[in-house]
């Protein structure tokens, strides 16, 4: 007879490892299911080797997602046949969602299957498969469902960093031909307004500082409002910033095509509200962001940058840029790399395109050879690193507000986010980690600030 968590919580806590893949978001869907299973007397372990429930917390969004997943449940297969207690195997997430059963024919190891909108059931689960011992697969979309479980106040308050993730929106409507994100999260969901409010004041009364705000279209929210009237993010974001001891506001990923006058107008009058903004635009070229389904220009998102601009002159800009799209041409890949001059990044993310099964561009025919690939790969990544490295250097001199999050490696290092979300590392005799100091910025790296504090 199985034993179950029930049966062991009185003579030792169940630990339970969670490796994590992806995007923030992920992030975010792995700390919930650490609260989720504490309920349940679980524990977390920062090692698979003495953990009694691994959780693979998967993403699907890059090449060969799947076939890392499987490489680890193979490291991980060897690592349960020599464990010396009844090790458990889930894999959650986005492969998880896409692949199902699937997961279970070629790896018989994995006891638990769970799509991003399931975890919530987890305890349920793990019972499921107690009772029979049989795997357990669950990959519905019931993503309202989730939410509102979650949105129960945890009987065991959590330990929080200064700076937390919140899930204010999932899923997508846009339908890219690249992305596979409509079919592992589902279609677009907007969290109510009280629930948000609700989490973030529970977040901040638990010592966090920074909120960031997190959405596959982050920017597509509107969810119901105090009112019962829908409001947007814009509207969101400045209810927020009316929690006190809360600093500073982020929030990630947005789309071009629902960056609204309310959202762009709170870049310029809410000050909790960071002057850096992810936009991603995945190329310059009017043809493949058609044939991206993108449904904007290239001239549309660089107008929409300039008044984002006007509203906030100091803002950083990031995005996100895929090279050799189906059918992109020299001509194509130069307009992007035109848009990129025209616009200037503090900092991007550009990736070699790869077919996502089961997306309209994976079976175009008109695929982009390896090496032309990787040869634009290297042209885009030199403008970029050159541009983020100009804006760093920009910083010398300056003296910015910085959020301290944790100690450095060094004694007496600590290390914090400018309000760029640059690392910057300063030398501090006393414990600051929380405090937003200011710091004069003296040198830069390729990926961090490094200065002295100045006033606290």
């Amino acid at each position: 007879m199985p034993v179950t968590q029930q049966e062991t919580s009185s003579t030792a806590p169940s630990k339970v490892f969670i490796k994590t893949y992806g995007c923030q978001m992920n992030v975010y869907d792995s700390d919930r299911m650490g609260e989720v299973l504490s309920e349940r007397g679980y524990v977390t372990t920062q090692t698979a080797e003495d953990a009694d429930l691994v959780i693979l917390n998967t993403c699907h969004i890059r090449e060969k997602a799947a076939e890392k997943v499987y490489s680890e449940l193979g490291r991980l297969r060897r690592l349960k046949s020599r464990s010396e207690h009844d090790m458990k195997i889930a894999v959650a997430g986005c492969v998880a969602q896409a692949e199902g059963e699937e997961i279970v024919r070629r790896a018989p190891v994995v006891d638990l299957v769970f799509g991003p909108q399931t975890y919530h059931r987890l305890p349920d689960l793990l019972d499921r498969h107690g009772e029979t011992g049989a795997a357990v697969i669950e990959t519905e979309l019931p993503v309202d469902e989730k939410f509102e479980a979650l949105d129960t106040p945890a009987a065991k308050p959590v330990k929080r960093g200064v700076a937390a993730f919140l899930t204010v929106q999932e899923g997508c409507d846009k339908f890219c031909t690249f992305c596979v994100v409509p079919y592992t999260r589902g279609a677009e969901f907007s969290r109510p307004a009280g629930r948000i409010l609700a989490e973030a004041r529970k977040l901040v009364d638990a010592g966090v500082r920074e909120i960031t705000l997190l959405g596959q279209n982050v920017n597509a929210w509107h969810g119901e409002g105090l009112a019962g009237h829908a409001w947007s993010l814009g509207h969101l974001l400045n209810a927020l910033s009316d929690i006190d001891g809360l600093e500073r506001l982020r929030y990630t990923t947005s789309h071009p095509r629902d960056m609204d006058d309310e959202l762009i107008a709170a870049h310029g009058s809410n000050p909790k509200l960071m002057p850096y903004l992810h936009l991603p635009v995945q190329s310059g070229s009017d043809r493949i962001l058609k044939a991206m389904n993108r449904k904007h220009t290239a001239g549309e998102y660089i107008d929409l940058v300039g008044r984002i601009r006007g509203a906030r002159p100091d803002i950083a800009m990031s995005s996100d840029f895929i090279v050799g799209f189906p059918g992109e041409t020299d001509a194509d890949f130069a307009a992007t790399m035109d848009l990129v001059r025209q616009v200037t990044y503090a900092q991007a993310f550009s990736f070699k395109y790869s077919p996502r099964p089961g997306t309209p561009a994976s079976t175009d025919a008109d695929q982009v050879p390896e090496d032309v690939k990787a040869e634009r790969l290297a042209q885009l990544q030199s403008l970029l690193t050159a541009q983020q490295a100009a804006f760093n250097e920009a910083c010398t001199g300056r003296v910015l507000d910085v959020l301290l999050e944790k100690p450095g490696r060094q004694t007496g290092q600590l290390i914090g986010r400018s309000p760029y979300l640059q690392s910057v590392f300063i030398e501090s005799g006393g414990n600051c980690i929380g405090d937003t100091v200011k710091v004069a910025i003296e040198s830069v790296g390729p990926n961090s600030l490094t200065g002295h504090m100045v006033e606290a």
